[in-house]
């Protein structure tokens, strides 16, 4: 499954809604978008269908079928090459 946070990275920096996120994240693989200013977090998990969630400045997608998603290998911030649960992750943003 992935967890897409758009527009998360401004001037090479990422804005504080997504910095608390990738905070809460267990060691999982996180990869910038191809745009440059996203982040796409993979993992083990079920959503049941996907969902566009915007809060205030966030802007947040989280899909585990059904849709397709660039994968662009360019890790951020020397994320580990495995896939975590996040189970938690989910619960806590939906």
């Amino acid at each position: 499954m992935c967890i897409d946070l758009d527009h998360a990275i401004v001037g090479g920096e990422l804005r504080p809604w997504a910095r608390a996120i990738v905070e809460k994240l267990p060691p999982t693989y996180v990869e910038v978008s191809l745009s440059g200013t996203g982040l796409h977090i993979w993992g083990r998990g079920s959503v049941g269908r996907g969902r566009k969630l915007r809060r205030g400045e966030a802007a947040i997608e989280v899909y585990d079928w059904g849709r397709y998603i660039t994968v662009t290998r360019q890790p951020f911030e020397g994320a580990p090459s495995e896939l975590a649960d996040l189970s938690r992750v989910i619960a806590e943003l939906l």
